[in-house]
């Protein structure tokens, strides 16, 4: 999959490609099953037209240009996202930093300059929920009504629902902020996941007798807390263990950090890049008033994982 970090790098590609693109637009956070929706119409309608398959994004969220100081805390990072939207069948991915050009940009300008000049869009493939331009003035009347004009086809579907509720990233951090995670699964197609590189650490947990693997947050999460975890990327193997996401108040952090202690492992894995897959959370991160108090907790935590994994491979 080629990746695009501008419209006018995505617009030089595609000049050298013949008969346009298959184009669908969103955030994709956490790229659940409504992405997975979209995602999958605009491959088979790129398939029958043997035409690239390139996903639209925007990379900060629209909201941190409107309004950044309530930004919404990420499902996904960009690796991520980059990640699942490879495996859901993008060809190009075109992810742009939404700035003042974007954000003034009327909706027949973006229909004329961005769909049909830079992407030279055949298909455009959107949500029931879409808008664009400047005060999200055009939806899909407008576009409908541009796509005869400017010989591109537009397919527009219904949200996916669980129940009688649309499902949408807003939704799915509720449940994760919840500590709903079976929920959250179910409307994410897959258990939550986060991935990263292994770091260095302060090396406090391996002097406790519980030795950790840390990856660095960049940005928050929509979830935080202590959990059973499973950890893949590790010697081809997956490991269960127990984890904590978030700034450990009683060590004086001041970063999101994720740090995963492996039940049976016991290497270094310094560079590598994981996946850590949340499975049910233990409890909310708390400041203890010594470490001891400390120590004899993730004792307990490490309890019910073990508890909790034990539970689940006797039911599998």
């Amino acid at each position: 999959m080629k990746v695009f970090r501008s419209l006018p790098a995505a617009a030089r590609y595609l000049s050298q490609e013949a008969g346009g693109s298959v184009v669908t637009i969103g955030n994709f956070d956490g790229v659940h099953l409504g992405h997975q929706a979209m995602l999958s119409a605009a491959r088979q309608h790129a398939d029958k037209l043997a035409l690239p398959m390139l996903v639209l994004s925007f990379d900060p969220h629209p909201d941190a240009y409107f309004s950044p100081d309530t930004v919404p805390t990420r499902l996904s990072s960009l690796s991520e996202r980059v990640v699942m939207l490879q495996k859901l069948g993008a060809d190009i991915a075109c992810i742009v930093p939404f700035d003042r050009e974007l954000a003034v940009i009327k909706h027949e300008e973006f229909e004329e300059k961005v769909l049909n000049q830079q992407l030279r869009a055949r298909c455009v493939v959107v949500g029931d929920d879409f808008r664009y331009g400047a005060g999200r003035k055009g939806n899909s009347a407008s576009l409908s009504k541009a796509a005869d004009k400017l010989g591109f086809n537009v397919i527009q579907l219904d949200s996916v629902t669980e129940g009688t509720q649309r499902i949408s990233s807003t939704r799915i951090r509720q449940l994760l902020q919840s500590g709903q995670l079976d929920q959250a699964a179910d409307l994410l197609g897959q258990r939550y996941k986060i991935m990263g590189r292994v770091t260095h650490g302060d090396a406090r947990g391996r002097t406790w007798g519980f030795p950790t693997l840390n990856l660095p947050m960049r940005h928050a999460r929509a979830i935080k807390g202590v959990f059973a975890v499973r950890l893949i990327g590790l010697d081809g193997r997956t490991y269960e263990g127990v984890a904590n996401l978030g700034k450990r108040p009683t060590v004086g952090g001041l970063k999101t950090l994720l740090e995963v202690h492996l039940f049976k492992y016991s290497g270094t894995a310094y560079g590598v890049r994981v996946c850590v897959e949340f499975c049910a959370q233990i409890r909310q991160e708390q400041k203890f008033n010594s470490f001891d108090a400390l120590k004899a907790q993730i004792q307990r935590d490490i309890v019910k994982a073990k508890t909790y994994f034990g539970q689940q491979n006797e039911n599998s």
